[in-house]
């Protein structure tokens, strides 16, 4: 059975918008884009990469999708982290339509709590969100997610989505890995706790 991981770059004040790029998304007047590059560091990258390429599949909000398959479908599968994504899964949860050009994508929709145990029921393995703001809230709300992996960046942004709200259920996690990169960052992993 799999396993839903949400991976997300966060600041102190949990902002997740438009970490990677200026103009990933502008949505809401937000003009801090592209502020994960400048604490990027070797603890960083490595972290992602095998939260990546260990991963069974993805699954997505539409605009998350959208983001990623822009930025990586056209890029050089000789980077591990890039095949994999290129290679595995990747599942949209959208009830609009998605321009699913990415290779080995599938839009999913209906109910969250049905789609996600059955996909869960179907992958050996973790399922990784990436991002997905609107998607990681619905799973909590559902109380879906096994694990948290949260990179947080020494930075606050004041303004921008938040990876939750308060529509979320009580969920109970223990920390199980805390990494502290040079740039500052922390790696911090949350994995449910069994006996919540």
């Amino acid at each position: 059975m799999g396993r839903i991981v949400v991976v997300n770059f966060t600041s102190i004040d949990g902002v997740i918008q438009a970490p990677l790029f200026a103009d990933e998304d502008r949505e809401g007047g937000f003009d801090h884009g592209g502020w994960v590059p400048p604490y990027s560091d070797d603890t960083v990258n490595a972290f992602m990469q095998k939260a990546t390429v260990d991963a069974a599949g993805m699954l997505l909000g539409r605009r998350s999708y959208e983001i990623l398959r822009d930025a990586w479908a056209p890029a050089d599968d000789a980077e591990p982290a890039i095949a994999a994504m290129n290679r595995m899964p990747k599942y949209v949860v959208s009830s609009a339509p998605v321009d699913l050009t990415w290779r080995n994508s599938h839009q999913v929709g209906g109910d969250l709590r049905s789609v996600v145990t059955e996909l869960k029921d179907r992958t050996e393995g973790d399922l990784v969100v990436f991002g997905a703001g609107t998607l990681i809230r619905g799973l909590a709300e559902h109380d879906l997610v096994d694990e948290y992996r949260l990179l947080i960046f020494p930075i606050v942004l004041g303004a921008g989505k938040r990876m939750f709200d308060d529509r979320g259920r009580l969920a109970r996690f223990r920390l199980t890995d805390s990494v502290v990169a040079a740039s500052g960052v922390v790696i911090l992993t949350y994995t449910r706790d069994g006996s919540a």
